[in-house]
């Protein structure tokens, strides 16, 4: 089965980490979107939307609101990091205060695509976040070394993309745990967020991530662009999806993803210039 194939079946599982999310508690609030870089970004304080071409007015907030994610700010140099929980659901979004928002891309790396949408964030000077799997970041690890070198955080969504609710719990700790090694060779270091495939999760899925030192994060807009809408199409999703703390959910492999890459060239300047500051999240350090 190709892997487009099987995002058909992403209809049936995408709704888990929705339904699982509306019941985050407190316990969960020890993350925070960092200043992890945000070109044209406005400030926490600023009364309205970023300059820009023709003065835009913001974007319309997501109506999809959860409970952000709550935490202390960029780490530390020298501190521990907080081991992560075990989980019973996924992050759906981050705190959204000065209007931060997160990219996402997942699949990668695929050399067709993701170097055009490392260049589209270059230019903007955002950093976003690459849930890559191993079997292709293992091919392509130039391509993690340079989302080092520009800033960018490296998430773990498995070896080879499978649904993990159907797997033994030793396949899980394979997938996971063997991605979770080639990204710390090629990248530098292990990866601190990981993303269940088809958002399928379960406790093994959590359990195991917790082990290995990752925080689950799921997504608030599903830009669907797997279904090759057409690019404005995506760009719209966006722009109307778009609030403070609202993760996005986009691809950067696993079929044709030209219409990700010229949607991203479309809605990136768009949110931008409405005030929205890209960012990535922070664990909490001690």
């Amino acid at each position: 089965m190709t892997k487009d194939q099987m995002f058909t079946r992403r209809h049936v599982v995408t709704g888990t980490a929705a339904l699982l999310g509306a019941a985050v508690t407190a316990g969960t609030a020890a993350l925070l979107v960092g200043d992890g870089g945000s070109g044209g970004a406005a400030r926490a304080d600023a009364p309205g939307p970023a300059a820009g071409p023709g003065g835009r007015p913001a974007l319309k907030p997501s109506s999809y609101r959860l409970r952000p994610i709550a935490g202390y700010g960029p780490p530390p140099r020298r501190r521990t990091l907080v081991p992560p929980a075990v989980r019973r659901e996924p992050f759906l979004r981050v705190d959204g205060r000065g209007r931060g928002m997160v990219l996402t891309f997942d699949d990668g790396p695929d050399p067709r695509y993701t170097p055009d949408i490392l260049r589209i964030l270059r230019h903007h000077d955002v950093r976003a976040m690459f849930f890559v799997c191993g079997e292709m970041a293992v091919q392509h690890k130039d391509l993690l070394r340079e989302m080092a070198d520009d800033g960018h955080v490296v998430g773990n969504h498995t070896w080879s993309h499978p649904l993990l609710t159907t797997l033994s719990r030793s396949r899980i700790h394979s997938e996971m745990g063997r991605t979770s090694e080639i990204i710390e060779k090629a990248y530098g270091e292990p990866p601190l967020w990981f993303r269940a495939p088809y958002g399928a999760w379960n406790r093994a899925a959590f359990r195991f991530g917790a082990e290995l030192g990752m925080e689950p994060l799921a997504w608030t807009v599903d830009t669907l662009d797997w279904r090759t809408p057409g690019a404005r199409t995506i760009a719209r999703r966006v722009e109307d999806g778009a609030g403070p703390g609202v993760v996005v959910l986009s691809h950067d492999a696993g079929g044709d993803r030209s219409q990700s890459v010229r949607a991203l060239r479309d809605y990136l300047p768009e949110l931008l210039d409405s005030g929205y500051r890209i960012t990535v999240p922070q664990r909490e350090y001690v």
